[in-house]
């Protein structure tokens, strides 16, 4: 056994337990109280396995997406969650998070660094049909959670609905059948005022 890789990764699992301290503005669906960023990335796990037959794409590397969920938001132990409709906030993001990459990632050995590292920026990048379909999860889920919580981190920030149609529409390009749902829950949220026009 090679004591040196073991140990390097045993820190890499001990440094991203504090990524169950990372809060989200995203409530859980019962209201009770904001999710972490390990929580969310668990929830989008169980939604790739679920709902990958509505992928764009028919032969999905659904792995492939798994992987990329788990550790998309990693980066987020460094450079914190950043709201998708704080505009001020996502000037510096893309800059905050590579350096977050560089430190958290480079605690592995080189050659899980690398994977993972190019995991994160093929999510980032959005180019591949996994990428595309695991950023579409990455945008339904809090819409989910917005729409049971009856609007709530809606009205809290005065998001209205054509900020959310213009976060929203790239899940189109992972699921078009996902994007017509959304569409639906969207529509809905506004007749029943969970979401202001």
């Amino acid at each position: 056994m090679n004591h040196e890789r073991l140990q390097k990764q045993i820190e890499f699992i001990v440094e991203i337990d504090k990524i169950k301290h990372i809060l989200r503005k995203t409530l859980l669906m019962d209201g009770t109280r904001h999710e972490n960023d390990a929580e969310h990335s668990w929830h989008l796990g169980v939604m790739a396995i679920l709902l990958s037959e509505y992928s764009n794409k028919k032969d999905l590397d659904v792995l492939r997406v798994l992987k990329m969920v788990l550790v998309h938001d990693i980066v987020e132990i460094d450079a914190g969650d950043t709201f998708c409709y704080d505009e001020k906030g996502c000037l510096d993001k893309r800059e905050r998070e590579e350096k977050a990459a560089d430190r958290i990632f480079g605690i592995l050995p080189d050659d899980q660094a690398r994977e993972i590292r190019d995991l994160w920026e093929e999510f980032e990048e959005c180019e591949t049909p996994e990428a595309r379909f695991a950023n579409a999860l990455d945008r339904f889920q809090p819409l989910l959670h917005n729409y049971i919580t009856r609007g709530r981190s809606w009205k809290e920030h005065g998001i209205t609905r054509d900020r959310v149609i213009k976060r929203n529409r790239p899940i189109q390009d992972g699921s078009e059948q996902l994007w017509a749902y959304v569409e639906k829950l969207v529509e809905d949220s506004v007749d029943k005022g969970y979401l202001p026009e």
